[in-house]
């Protein structure tokens, strides 16, 4: 064989190997836990990415669910404190600051215990898992369950279509499972639904069965493996205004109290509903068009 037909086949084995290089899946990064307080659940591959900058507002300006921010921190610090905590689920009206009160209460708890020198220097982790990886619970927690911190899994806007069985690998990973829960995890979820199953599901299911009781103790045990529900309602109008003059204030919005009343009114009657979600947007417009920017 000539000089130059090994050069050609060298060639051609090189373009080979980076062929199938190109195939083959890439590396799974390392985890590094203490690189961040709040990551985010990637199933595929199967990592924690961390965020470095969390969407969160100061606890100071969730309004109008006092009574529950309150249940919510008490739980929360009693978990992080290695006492016996529930899994919670927060459910009911949307906007009303569910999934923004679990991640200003992770970060209260955290402060706190800077604060005031905690035992325990390791602080609190906040991990989101996003709705469609919920069948993969399993594996997240089998991950976390010998790392010395502890965890607060994350999941907004849960709830199962028809069709979707799994919801079953939900509820053997809270409590049915023969581990059980990892005592460093636990597992917080907003909703709107109280029961996170069409209505429409739990009547067909009653219809259809055998035995009705049985089918519906089926959908709705699901529920039942949290502790804690924390109940969400539509604000008031005054409530709606609490939370307007507490961001107006906050961020240092300089307006007339009655002119910032009146079309804060106005925003919500165009929205047809009052909630903090609302109350935030008409923040945001109210800053832009007094040309201020809002603080982190």
């Amino acid at each position: 064989m000539t000089d130059s037909s090994i050069d050609a086949l060298n060639k051609k084995l090189d373009r080979l190997i980076e062929a199938v290089s190109r195939l083959a899946p890439p590396p799974v990064p390392e985890t590094d836990l203490g690189e961040a307080e709040c990551f985010v659940w990637q199933a595929d591959p199967g990592y924690l990415e961390p965020v470095r900058k969390v969407n969160r507002v100061d606890i100071g300006l969730i309004r109008g669910v006092d009574r529950v921010r309150d249940i919510l921190v008490d739980n929360t610090e009693r978990f992080a404190a290695g006492h016996p905590a529930n899994n919670v689920l927060l459910w009911g009206a949307r906007g009303m600051g569910k999934s923004s009160l679990v991640k200003a209460v992770h970060a209260e708890i955290n402060a706190k215990a800077k604060s005031q020198k905690a035992k325990s220097d390791l602080p609190l982790k906040l991990i989101e898992i996003h709705r469609e990886d919920i069948d993969t619970l399993p594996k997240l927690m089998g991950l976390l369950k010998a790392a010395p911190f502890r965890f607060i899994l994350f999941c907004d806007d849960l709830s199962f279509d028809h069709d979707d069985t799994s919801y079953k690998s939900l509820k053997a990973a809270l409590e049915g499972g023969v581990e059980g829960r990892p005592a460093n995890v636990i597992f917080y979820a907003t909703s709107n639904r109280r029961h996170l199953l069409p209505r429409d599901m739990i009547d067909n299911e009653r219809s259809t069965a055998i035995n009705p009781s049985e089918a519906v103790e089926e959908k709705v045990s699901l529920s039942d493996r949290f502790g804690l529900w924390l109940g969400f309602h539509k604000c008031s109008q005054d409530e709606y205004l609490e939370m307007i003059n507490g961001y107006a204030s906050h961020h240092g919005l300089d307006i007339d109290p009655e002119q910032l009343r009146a079309e804060a009114l106005e925003w919500a009657t165009t929205r047809g509903s009052r909630s903090g979600r609302v109350a935030w947007q008409f923040t945001q417009d109210l800053a832009g068009r007094l040309g201020k920017p809002l603080k982190d």
